[in-house]
């Protein structure tokens, strides 16, 4: 079995909680309520600032040329391409590209993204992957599930776009390339060694669903 299958079934229960989560259901119904969105957009917003800076990171402890390009498409990708869909949203309300960038980020985003640097900044290729992976995995999955689950969503013209996005060829091809890598990365390693890539993988995968709960819920700090 490949690394990647069996981080999979790790996170199989948290992942299809995630696909039933109120948040990604009224996105494929349609009948999110746009404040959550609204809410969402700007917090995933400040949160892929944090998470570009992940694939920054990946060109650094690359071993090879192709692997240094291959982050570096990913780094431009997420700052081009994922980031400029929540501008065009943010434009519909006219949600200036600077109040996007001073969006303050909940706890549970600011808990999420610093783990993840955390991991980037003291451990290895292997363990930059594992934690950062399961947001475009899963993503992809969503993406792909919506459009299986929920005909014509895709169509819908307020979230089609985002559907398109996360279910496309496109945005899925990224996401393999990073599984296989990270097959090809854990080929041979010690069962210790991969305990703590797994544990990685699972910490940020609930990290995802508790984002979800956050946009959609509306959590922040207390005081």
């Amino acid at each position: 079995m490949k690394f990647s299958q069996r981080l999979f079934q790790k996170v199989k229960d948290i992942w299809e909680k995630t696909h039933q989560h109120p948040f990604v259901v009224g996105i494929g119904t349609g009948n999110l309520a746009v404040e959550s969105f609204i809410r969402y957009m700007k917090q995933d917003y400040v949160f892929l600032i944090d998470y570009s800076k992940l694939f920054a990171f990946g060109t650094v402890k690359a071993r090879d040329l192709e692997t240094m390009a291959a982050f570096a498409k990913l780094l431009d990708e997420t700052l081009h391409g994922e980031m400029d869909l929540h501008r065009q949203y943010a434009a519909r309300f006219e949600i200036t590209r600077l109040e996007l960038e001073e969006t303050k980020p909940t706890p549970i985003n600011l808990a999420y993204t610093r783990y993840m640097l955390n991991v980037a900044q003291n451990g290895s290729l292997e363990e930059l992957i594992s934690a950062l992976l399961p947001c475009m995995w899963s993503y992809w999955e969503i993406g792909k599930m919506l459009e299986e689950k929920y005909p014509g969503a895709s169509d819908h013209p307020f979230y089609g776009e985002w559907i398109k996005m996360y279910s496309s060829d496109e945005f899925g091809s990224l996401a393999e390339w990073l599984i296989n890598l990270l097959d090809q990365l854990t080929d041979g390693k010690s069962e210790r060694e991969l305990s703590v890539l797994e544990d990685h993988f699972l910490t940020t995968s609930r990290f995802e669903y508790m984002f979800w709960d956050m946009v959609h819920e509306g959590g922040d700090w207390p005081v």
